[in-house]
């Protein structure tokens, strides 16, 4: 049986999810499968960039405009190239990689033989996602978006939660997912390869998209706590979004410029990983972060919130250690503590290894993945 992989992202990209996508590509590749891609620019690219170019203007006047047109063209031109796909593919399994990618794909399919699994990187709803940033909670477009997921996640074939609390979270306020066959795996990633020479860079490390959801201010106010404590603890910061210039601009006020790099996008960030001692996370929300899987997969030890699925990636004191998003200076403390402690970081550092190796490794993830895909799993 075929797997199409359709989702409404482009191709390329630094998401969680296209991490998870080229994961699975590559598992799959290295046991002689391949899938197929399906993006909304897949046939038509030129038509289709020029239509999303329009949602840039859009979001300069209105959020909720640019989430409405976002949605509905990126869906149209996904169901379009799936479409062309499918009516060529014959059995297959459709791996969508959001609600609006599913409904796409049911759309699209030419029967029962084509099967659609959604993979629920979300925490809650697609329209929470939107709803940090750029539409109202409980707003019109809000409900619009929960009223399509109403409709289109129970009449999926299967589904796939990253984690147990997006599972309890969805089924909070749509029990009706639960009468779908599902299955809780992990997002994972291949091991990390030795990198030779690879130098000290930085004591903390953080990866994520630069947006207020992701929380950096609370780094630079823990970092500042430290050199109220007089410790001068270095930050790289791996990622680009629409915070960047501000996160920037704080860094210089609060006169940790020396201290703060803003690295930007980076393909090698995992080969860079090993020059750091302690992998920082400060997001609010979470489905089950690929960065934190990447830093143990590194053999750094974690600090985060306790929040999403992170509360489920290891244990508190081992591994991972939570520290508080309300109070910086608690939390510069428990990252002191680890910093200045090697023997007890090291211990750490050993124990996100191998909670790696037996929770998120690609070896051994992936193949629950697969099975639960080409339907070989009740």
């Amino acid at each position: 049986m075929s797997l199409i992989i359709a989702t409404t992202l482009r191709a390329e990209g630094v998401t969680g999810v296209h991490t998870h996508i080229r994961q699975l590509q590559r598992y799959i590749g290295q046991r002689g499968m391949s899938a197929t891609l399906v993006t909304p620019s897949s046939g038509r690219p030129l038509l289709a960039a020029a239509v999303f170019g329009m949602n840039s203007v859009l979001r300069r006047c209105s959020g909720s405009a640019a989430v409405v047109w976002y949605l509905y063209w990126h869906e149209a031109f996904l169901r379009g190239a799936l479409r062309r796909c499918l009516s060529q593919a014959g059995p297959c399994v459709v791996y969508a990689q959001s609600p609006t990618a599913a409904r796409a794909a049911l759309r699209a399919r030419r029967g029962t033989n084509q099967r659609v699994v959604l993979a629920v990187h979300f925490t809650t709803s697609y329209a929470d996602e939107f709803a940090t940033d750029y539409i109202r909670k409980e707003g019109r477009v809000f409900r619009a978006i929960r009223r399509s997921e109403r409709e289109t996640i129970p009449r999926v074939d299967g589904i796939v939660y990253v984690s147990n609390a997006v599972r309890h979270a969805l089924l909070a306020w749509l029990p009706e997912a639960a009468a779908v066959p599902s299955t809780v795996i992990n997002n994972f990633v291949a091991p990390s390869p030795p990198v030779p020479g690879a130098g000290q860079r930085a004591d903390l490390v953080s990866i994520g998209a630069l947006r207020p959801l992701k929380n950096h201010r609370f780094l630079l106010e823990v970092l500042l706590e430290a050199k109220r404590a007089g410790r001068r603890v270095t930050l790289d910061v791996f990622g680009d979004g629409p915070s960047r210039r501000e996160l920037e601009g704080l860094t210089r006020s609060l006169g940790l410029a020396g201290q703060v790099s803003w690295c930007g996008f980076r393909r090698d960030v995992r080969d860079l990983m090993p020059g750091y001692r302690i992998y920082v996370h400060a997001s609010y929300s979470e489905a089950l972060p690929l960065a934190i899987v990447e830093a143990l997969a590194a053999g750094l030890p974690v600090i985060a919130g306790d929040v999403g699925g992170i509360s489920e990636m290891g244990h508190n004191g081992l591994e991972l250690r939570f520290w508080p998003l309300d109070d910086p200076g608690k939390a510069a403390a428990m990252m002191l503590e680890l910093l200045d402690h090697e023997p007890l970081r090291l211990r750490a550092a050993k124990a996100a290894a191998a909670r790696f190796k037996s929770d998120y490794d690609a070896d051994v993830v992936g193949s629950r993945l697969l099975t639960f895909l080409t339907g070989d799993m009740p």
